[in-house]
């Protein structure tokens, strides 16, 4: 039904007087209820359902943020937040005799949080993620050399919390020297790296993906949180059942021999302030993990991902998606078809896009 409204619409918009009409209205509108702040709050109060699932999974994120506190889960949002706060100011220069002091006690009260699941359920949380926090702590206790009451009575909790994992060293240091790796060699392997369609019908090794990943990982991302999970299916029948719901993969998603969803986690935040992180880090984990992906020669492409509802409801349920997880982009991966083409897609100038100052 919505592929045959699409095809229609598509038809008519084709007939130039019915595309100029559609145009014209649409700029009526867009005009005068783009001209002020009170018009555009009310067509947003009029056609509410545009953004609606978006303002649900937001108020929903935060709900799910404060349920998940007193959760045992495998990553602690909150302490990952605060742990990199933490080293934050352990880097700045001059440091300050005392920091943190608004936000340490909290620190402490999700550290024991942390140690007490860990304890009472070992492999239920990332042993990483729990050393880190301990030997950040350690090092945070060690580097405030100023008198405070507050500091003090975190580093006696800290102690008594009884953490039995040894200090690891995973506590900020000096940035390592530059690589081997030149900016031409950047440049060819960016440039290298095109949104390829026609792939050869091979499995893509798992580890090469999981390679990937480690790659895209590394990504920065606001106060170390890692809001996004990427879902990756390459079993044949998968595959067609996702690549069948997004406009973008029309035309080519028969021959796609993997994809993955990259889902933005908005219940890692309790501001709506954030609300757009999720789209920033997985983004900029998505472009790492597609360039590591070049080097080890396999090819992929991103497939737009559309605000629209039917959409959104079809993913969800096929995914098993929460209302607070959004989805972000799909990539498809495989190894390029050798009589495959890509578009030339040439870019702007540097000029029309770069401004100093």
């Amino acid at each position: 039904m919505l592929n045959t409204l699409k095809r229609i619409a598509k038809d008519l918009l084709a007939i130039t007087w019915i595309r100029r009409v559609y145009e014209f209205v649409n700029r009526v509108v867009l005009e005068t209820f783009g001209s002020s702040r009170i018009l555009t709050h009310l067509w947003f109060f009029v056609s509410a359902i545009t953004f609606n699932r978006e303002q649900s999974a937001v108020l929903r994120g935060r709900r799910d943020y404060y349920r998940n506190k007193h959760r045992d889960r495998l990553s602690h949002v909150e302490l990952r937040r605060n742990v990199h706060r933490l080293e934050k100011g352990l880097i700045m220069r001059p440091r300050r005799d005392v920091f943190a002091r608004d936000y340490i006690t909290e620190t402490i009260e999700f550290y024991e949080e942390a140690v007490a699941q860990f304890a009472a359920a070992p492999g239920t949380m990332e042993q990483s993620e729990m050393d880190w926090a301990h030997d950040v702590l350690t090092e945070y206790f060690r580097s405030v050399t100023g008198e405070d009451a507050t500091v003090d009575a975190a580093r006696a909790r800290f102690v008594a919390a009884g953490y039995a994992g040894e200090f690891t060293g995973k506590v900020p240091h000096p940035k390592e020297q530059l690589s081997n790796l030149s900016y031409d060699d950047l440049e060819r392997l960016v440039s290298q790296r095109r949104s390829v369609r026609w792939f050869d019908q091979r499995p893509v090794p798992r580890e090469e993906i999981d390679r990937a990943l480690l790659v895209g990982r590394q990504a920065p991302t606001a106060c170390n949180r890692l809001p996004y999970e990427f879902r990756v299916f390459d079993d044949p029948e998968a595959v067609r059942r996702v690549s069948s719901i997004p406009f973008g993969a029309a035309g080519y998603g028969h021959n796609i021999p993997a994809i993955v969803v990259v889902v933005g986690k908005l219940e890692s935040y309790f501001s709506p302030r954030d609300r757009h992180a999720i789209y920033v880090d997985s983004s900029l984990a998505a472009m790492q993990f597609m360039l590591a992906l070049e080097t080890l020669g396999l090819s992929s492409s991103v497939i737009n991902w559309p605000d629209f509802e039917p959409l959104e409801r079809k993913m969800q349920k096929t995914l098993g998606l929460s209302m607070t997880d959004r989805v972000v982009m799909l990539i498809a991966v495989g190894y390029a078809h050798p009589e495959g083409m890509v578009p030339y897609s040439q870019k702007k100038e540097l000029d029309t896009f770069r401004r100093f100052n």
